[in-house]
Formats: C-alpha cells, structure tokens, sequence
C-alpha cells in the first residue's frame, strides 16, 4: 500500500482509478492540441457525465452519484493531472453550481437543472465576479429590481469559467443595498450576452467570459434562495470550491513531477543521466514533498466536510488547503520546468503549460492573498481588511 491509498475505501480506490484512466485515455493526449486551439473538445463535458463526474456527491433521485467529498477530491485530483482546463469544467459546474443548487434550491429547481447538469446536457458557470469587484465580493454592482412578479438583472460579471457554453448562470446581483441575491439565470435569456476572452496565460482550453446583463428578466421561481442572502450562498460555494481547486492543483503538480521525472531519467549531459546531479533530485525532492503535503492538508477539509462539518465551520481549513496547494504548485511546476532546461520551454514537452496552468491557481476563488486574510483572520480575531 503507498502512502497514497493509505486510509481509502475501495470505493474511493475505484473512483480515483477510473478518473485516472479517464484523464490518461482521453484527456493527457489531447491536452497541447486543446491549449494551441483554445478549446477543450465539445464532447468532453457529455463523456463526463457518462462516467458521473459530473453527478459526484449528488443525490442518485436526480441521476447523480451518491460518493463522498473525499471520492470527488481524488476524481478531481486525476482529472487536474490530465488537463486543468477540464478539471476547471467539473469544478465549476458541479462543485460550484450543481452543489448550490441541490444545497438551496426548491425541488422544481433541482428537478429542472440538475438532471441536466450531472448528465453533461447541460453546463453551468458561476457568475459572482465583476470587473471593478474581483475579490470583493460584498461589493457587487450588477443590479436586480423587482418588476411585478419578475426580477430584472442589469449588470457585468468578468472571467466567468464556462461562460460561453453554460446553459444557466448562477448569478448574483444586489438587491437592496446591504443585500446580494442569487438567480439560477438561463444562459439563452434576452439581453444575456457572454464574450468569449482569448489570450489567456494558462487554462487556455477552458472557455472563460465576460457576461453582459442588459435588462435580463427572470420569474421569482428563478432565485435562489431568500431575498438579500445570496452572499452566503456564494461564500459556501467559495469554501466547498477551494477544496477542489486545491484537488487539482495537487493533480497538476504531480503531472509535472511525473513528467520530470520521467525526463531526468532518460536525458544525458556529461555522459550520464540528469536524474543522478545532486541538484536535480533535490529539485524533485522539494517536489514531492510540496505535493504530499497539499494532498494530505486537501484530504483533511475533505474528510471535515464528509464528517458533516458545516461550509462556514471549515472555511479556515479550506484556505490553507487552497492556498498551500495553489503555490505549490506552482513551485513544483517550476522546478521541473528547471529540470528540462531550454526544452521546458517549448510546448512539445507539457511542463510550460503545467506552469502557465498554475499560476491561475493562485489568483481564482479568492487570491492566495485573501487567503492568507483568511487565515490570519482565523488567528487573530481581526479583519485586517477594514
């Protein structure tokens, strides 16, 4: 037994290992094509559904897959390994969206959307950040007013994952002027428009928006939950998304590492192999330390949030997971790019993208920064923001 089962059910071994053969078959080889197109194949998010990635956690009534936390952090982890950009689909839809909706929507609601969603039908995006409002999310602009029944949404949101190819946005706007609200809004909506954005760093395959909202009428059947506390419906997204964010960033880290390695082993200077220079391996060294702690400090929030642990309660662990695994990963990713030298540096060989995929890591769903606020906060007692 390695130290990577040590502790899993079989169930949890089972999962791990179909989401390890998934990524290995049908995304690691498609990986490079997809990032120099900017586009992830169209038919993944349908191939994702048919193996229940996208139905993990959800309850089987809606055709999801009853599975625990921890089963959809080690799915999510393989799935960061082969491409972050489709890890980044399942995060979102599901771990974003599909989670919200069965954590606070009515039944209609959940038997609307939810069959859709974990079968691949249907994807969903997140719409929380704005241009001016990045990491402030108490301070949104994007407005909705009640018109008789209806609500009206006028607004912005920017850097929106899946923007271009949801079918619904889970969209919060204010509503009074303390209060945020949440509308599972249809993405087919008049005066809807979503803009693709190009020219990303990393996650070049995964489709990225910005999303107009121009005089956007919803029925009341479409908000989510109450009136005014759609900020802790968003906030509790925030702290479940973290742990996966940091799942594949602990898969992407480990991509690199294997690919390091594996490089090392078989290239020659000085007449013998890379992988024997003192400094190599401790640049792989450091590696594999950096990734067992970041898998262990994700496994720990997975295992708080399937004990029952409330979002609110373990929002702490979730940072330090998502803040440690984020920059290790990109520590790791670097190192390795190290280890290929001029080689690394060209797209033939994975560990650029592995890189340029990191750095994201570090800034969505909250900054490594707001983290650290995080975390500090926990310590101290005080908000250093105010």
């Amino acid at each position: 037994m390695t130290s990577r089962d040590f502790g899993l059910t079989e169930t949890q071994r089972d999962i791990r290992a179909m989401a390890a053969d998934f990524a290995d078959r049908e995304i690691a080889p498609h990986a490079r094509e997809w990032d120099r197109a900017e586009r992830v194949d169209p038919a993944v998010p349908k191939r994702l559904g048919e193996l229940g990635f996208l139905g993990l956690t959800i309850p089987e009534r809606y055709g999801g897959v009853e599975a625990d936390v921890l089963s959809y952090v080690l799915a999510t982890e393989e799935l960061g390994r082969g491409d972050s950009s489709v890890r980044g689909i399942v995060s979102v839809s599901l771990g974003l969206v599909t989670k919200t909706i069965a954590a606070h929507g009515t039944e209609a609601q959940c038997e609307e959307w939810i069959p859709r969603l974990v079968s691949g039908e249907a994807l969903g995006c997140f719409a929380l950040t704005e241009p001016g409002t990045g990491s402030d999310a108490g301070s949104l602009t994007t407005r909705a007013t009640p018109d008789g029944g209806d609500w009206i949404i006028d607004g912005g949101k920017m850097f929106i994952t899946n923007g271009t190819v949801a079918d619904v946005a889970l969209t919060f706007a204010r509503t009074s002027e303390r209060g945020v609200t949440a509308f599972l809004v249809p993405t087919a909506s008049d005066g809807l428009t979503a803009t693709e954005i190009h020219g990303k760093l990393g996650l070049r395959g995964q489709a990225t928006a910005e999303l107009s909202f121009e005089g956007v009428r919803v029925a009341d059947s479409a908000r989510l939950g109450p009136v005014d506390r759609g900020l802790g419906i968003a906030l509790g997204a925030l702290s479940r998304g973290r742990i996966s964010v940091a799942a594949g960033a602990v898969g992407l880290a480990q991509a690199a590492l294997d690919a390091a390695v594996g490089y090392t082993a078989q290239r020659e200077q000085f007449g013998r192999s890379v992988a024997s220079f003192q400094l190599v391996q401790e640049l792989l060294a450091d590696s594999e330390v950096d990734i067992r702690a970041s898998r262990l400090l994700t496994h720990q929030v997975a295992r708080m949030a399937d004990a029952g642990v409330p979002p609110k309660e373990y929002a702490t662990d979730a940072s330090v997971a998502k803040y440690h695994a984020s920059e290790a990963a990109v520590r790791v990713s670097n190192n390795c790019l190290q280890t290929f030298g001029g080689y690394g540096f060209i797209d033939e060989y994975p560990v650029g993208k592995y890189l340029r995929d990191a750095r994201v890591l570090t800034l969505y769903e909250g900054t490594s920064q707001v983290q650290k606020l995080i975390i500090g906060r926990s310590l101290t007692g005080v908000n250093a923001m105010t």
